[in-house]
């Protein structure tokens, strides 16, 4: 089974990284593609780095856990997609996952997402397309409850370890905190945000 993370990566922190070895771990999938999207829908566009840009910082991400010894028996088993780069826009995941089993007709493809995503689920177009093709995994998000009860067939709620970053959150501090210093994020991706002034506020001409 092929899991798909698909999200903005703005930027890609340990948080995504643990969730995709958690669920290799656990077996819950036997790979994990980080679908890089180049916009979502249902999220605003402000503050959103370029395609190329995060699609980078992803693969830095997941370079730096394939070097890291707790990780390295398992690493090749994530890899960064851009895949719905070569799409139409907008980017929805019903057309996605569509294309994808016309590309990989051998493969079988789960969709993974957050349970805030999960919330919202009804709200994404042709949501029940999605839930007649492919098998859903929820990982919990804090503040966003998901009754397991509640779950239709073939969408499961798992117990992955709740962690405390958010992209948004570091976006904030990379822009406001002069002591931030990459928390969350990987060293290759921090010395890249860094070196680029990614997420930094543009001085106003006088």
């Amino acid at each position: 089974m092929t899991g798909i993370y698909g999200g903005s990566f703005n930027p890609i922190h340990k948080g995504h990284t643990a969730l995709g070895l958690w669920l290799l771990r656990q077996g819950l999938v036997d790979e994990l593609w980080f679908l890089v999207s180049p916009q979502n829908p249902l999220k605003p566009v402000a503050d959103l780095l370029a395609d190329e840009e995060r699609l980078r910082l992803a693969q830095l991400a997941l370079d730096d856990v394939a070097r890291s010894p707790e990780a390295a028996d398992i690493a090749d088993c994530l890899r960064v997609s851009d895949f719905e780069f070569h799409l139409p826009r907008p980017s929805y995941m019903v057309h996605t996952l569509e294309a994808m089993r016309t590309a990989w007709p051998d493969r079988d493809f789960a969709l993974v997402i957050g349970a805030d995503n999960w919330l919202r689920f009804p709200q994404w177009f042709r949501a029940d397309e999605i839930l007649r093709h492919h098998p859903i995994i929820v990982y919990p998000r804090p503040g966003y409850p998901v009754d397991a009860a509640t779950l239709p067939q073939g969408v499961q709620l798992v117990e992955a370890p709740l962690m405390p970053f958010a992209s948004t959150a570091i976006r904030e501090a990379i822009a406001t905190q002069p002591d931030y210093h990459g928390e969350g994020l990987s060293p290759a991706v921090w010395e890249a945000i860094e070196r680029e002034h990614f997420y930094r506020p543009v001085c106003p001409r006088t």
